[in-house]
């Protein structure tokens, strides 16, 4: 589409429709457009990101629960909270998030009330982490990827 645009500008410069300086002034805005929102003010990357690699971090954020814990759980959900209202990809990806937890939550519990629930746990710890690792990939890629087995607590 960009260089469609593009190519029919040039082609108006070619013709004299449109003068050198027209020309390089329309060339800036369509360029510009994938760094700008519908009400035509520049996106701010998220805490200097771009939205794909704020959302990887989002979802790779879960494994510091591993290292101390909770922590997995706070961060994406504040990464979450505090830009939602920002883009609708945030949202999305964050209520996935959230819903990934719960849900693993009350498995691990469920798992570990029984006592042959042990090994399943560890199961469950392998599941979790590529099921992380599949989410930030998607998410880097542009692309939106429900986690298996989750309950939509959050929609």
């Amino acid at each position: 589409m960009k260089y469609e645009d593009l190519k029919i500008l040039d082609e108006l410069r070619e013709k004299g429709s449109i003068t050198e300086e027209e020309f390089q002034c329309e060339k800036a805005k369509i360029l510009a457009e994938d760094k700008t929102d519908y009400s035509g003010t520049f996106k701010r990357p998220f805490f200097g990101m771009e939205e794909r690699t704020y959302l990887m971090l989002m979802h790779l954020s879960q494994f510091a629960s591993w290292l101390i814990p909770f922590v997995g759980i706070v961060i994406p959900i504040l990464m979450w909270t505090t830009n939602k209202d920002r883009s609708d990809e945030v949202d999305k990806h964050g209520k996935n998030i959230l819903n990934f937890n719960i849900s693993y939550a009350i498995y691990s519990i469920a798992l570990l009330i029984i006592i042959i629930g042990i090994p399943f746990i560890i199961i469950l710890l392998v599941i979790y982490a590529i099921a992380v690792i599949i989410a930030s990939i998607k998410a880097n890629d542009g692309k939106y990827w429900e986690y298996p087995l989750t309950i939509k607590f959050i929609k």
